[in-house]
């Protein structure tokens, strides 16, 4: 059995191991199924753009990139389909493996332990949590289809913009919860 290789694993062979060395690259990367919050997803359909510009530094690969990507899902409030062009940067440091951090250098933070720290696999780095921190991070938890979108009426799920201003109480008349079984009865006995 083979394992699939993640579309997010960059080959940085091409990019000499001497500071200073840069170069850049144009990707677009198949978005994952799952990639989004429940109520709000990147495009499955549609690949994430990423101009990527990758340096040389004595501890590893410097990473700066734009990210473009289409979200999609549903309004909150209507349940119409929303849909948002996400354009959003980050700049990550893959350390070599021959130079891990450990918490005691000084060229780490102290906050950032070795867990934190990307890290390279060979010539590879992985661009799946940088991308997925600047898309995902930046989606609305709630996402509107307009900022004044009204909802829908709970009684009859219709949108408000929809109805009639008169639209409300006279249309749906509240009944008492406690009497609900005395009044089925009384329909029921005004019918025979």
């Amino acid at each position: 059995m083979s394992i699939k290789k993640s579309p997010f694993l960059f080959n940085c062979a091409d990019l000499p191991r001497r500071a200073g060395e840069m170069r850049e690259f144009e990707l677009n990367i198949d978005a994952p199924e799952d990639f989004g919050l429940p109520l709000f997803k990147i495009d499955p359909t549609r690949p994430i753009e990423i101009d990527l510009t990758i340096s040389a530094v004595s501890e590893g690969v410097l990473a700066t990139a734009e990210v473009r990507a289409t979200a999609h899902g549903e309004c909150t409030r209507c349940l119409e389909p929303v849909e948002e062009d996400i354009d959003q940067s980050f700049t990550e440091l893959f350390y070599y493996q021959a130079s891990r951090p450990s918490r005691s250098k000084s060229s780490v933070p102290e906050e950032l332990g070795e867990d934190d720290s990307l890290m390279m696999e060979g010539d590879e780095i992985d661009l799946e949590l940088p991308v997925r921190d600047a898309l995902i991070l930046n989606l609305p938890l709630n996402p509107l289809c307009r900022p004044d979108c009204l909802g829908l009426c709970p009684d009859c799920g219709v949108k408000w913009e929809e109805l009639p201003d008169d639209h409300g109480e006279s249309a749906h008349p509240k009944g008492d919860i406690r009497w609900a079984g005395l009044e089925k009865l009384q329909k029921e006995l005004e019918e025979k």
